[in-house]
């Protein structure tokens, strides 16, 4: 399973990507416009810390606006991979943009039928909001079940990308599920190695040396 890490902090991005086990980055509106980030610079700084691909959305609602958006997103570097939101615009461009080999994450999905329509339309990547699903009263696990179940009965090529997960256990049942990848908050990924028996257990390993 792959792990991105969910931020356009560039602080926070450095030190997940010397942990060795980032794969890629996503973000989105909230995080660029609290970092203020420029993209095209964004994208240059992040590309040149992370190996794997660079999750970058869309400004523009409409298709025919979000097309040419997409265009220059990509451009920018191989990896980069445009995040469109599911809806009847976000789609009609997913699908334009399949068709020129342009790679797109759908995100914001929220029940397995947007993550069919997301795969029918090309998506490279497609992100449930376990998280949003679970406050909500759907159970966000069983919502990315049934998208797995849909996408191993067709054999489509779109990745499952869990999102909006709030705790370290959140990722471990991802895992279990079988999903593509992960992305989350810094405060999440690095508490991914700990648990308060390790750090018990690390102290007696210590102190079991012989004193010099």
């Amino acid at each position: 399973m792959q792990l991105f890490l969910d931020s356009a902090r560039l602080e926070d991005i450095r030190a997940a990507a010397a942990s060795g086990f980032l794969d890629g980055v996503t973000t989105n509106p909230a995080l660029l416009t609290k970092e203020s980030a420029e993209i095209d610079e964004l994208v240059r700084e992040v590309c040149s810390l992370v190996p794997g691909p660079v999750c970058i959305p869309v400004r523009a609602e409409k298709a025919n606006e979000i097309v040419p958006e997409a265009r220059s997103l990509a451009e920018l570097d191989d990896r980069v991979i445009v995040k469109i939101p599911i809806n009847e615009e976000g789609l009609r461009a997913m699908a334009r943009l399949h068709s020129e080999g342009i790679r797109t994450h759908a995100t914001l999905c929220c029940t397995p039928a947007q993550a069919l329509l997301a795969a029918k339309c090309g998506a490279y990547f497609v992100s449930p909001f376990v998280a949003r699903l679970d406050a909500s009263g759907v159970d966000g696990n069983e919502v990315v079940a049934q998208i797995l179940e849909i996408y191993d009965n067709y054999e489509f090529d779109t990745r499952v990308m869990v999102a909006s997960i709030r705790t370290t256990l959140q990722v471990q049942e991802a895992a279990i599920l079988g999903v593509d990848g992960a992305t989350v908050a810094w405060s999440v990924f690095k508490d991914l190695h700990r648990h308060p028996l390790s750090d018990t257990l690390n102290q007696k390993y210590r102190a079991d040396w012989p004193r010099s």
